[in-house]
């Protein structure tokens, strides 16, 4: 369970990193359209786990690379941002958020089930 300090940073962090991938550093990633889904940072503000979902990008595992690689450069974007409301700007950890993924393959499984229809009860009297 996460502190309401820890949710108001982590929804901040989120706002500012999506303006920085869609707006400012759209450039660094071959216009591909980034989104952070989600960010959830420590006890101690040490470290936020950015979860990102990726459209119109053949290779989403080396855009994550490329995106881990420029770390430095958007945490540095990110800690001007933000340098009014956090003391110590949190290390960025990328993931990438499957969950859209995940649920289009649990609708498609659901979708491809062949239910039988229950048996028809007679009246016992």
């Amino acid at each position: 369970m996460e502190s309401k300090r820890q949710q108001k940073v982590s929804r901040l962090l989120q706002k500012d990193l999506s303006e920085i991938f869609q707006r400012d550093s759209r450039h660094l990633f071959n216009g591909a359209f980034i989104t952070v889904t989600n960010v959830r940072v420590s006890p101690d503000f040490s470290i936020a786990r950015v979860y990102l979902s990726f459209l119109v990008t053949p290779n989403k595992e080396l855009l994550l690379e490329s995106i881990k690689e420029k770390g430095k450069a958007i945490r540095q974007q990110l800690a001007d941002r933000v340098r009014h409301q956090l003391r110590i700007m949190p290390e960025l950890h990328f993931y990438l958020d499957d969950t859209a993924e995940y649920a289009a393959k649990m609708d498609a499984i659901f979708a491809n089930l062949d239910i039988p229809p229950a048996p028809e009860e007679e009246d016992e009297e």
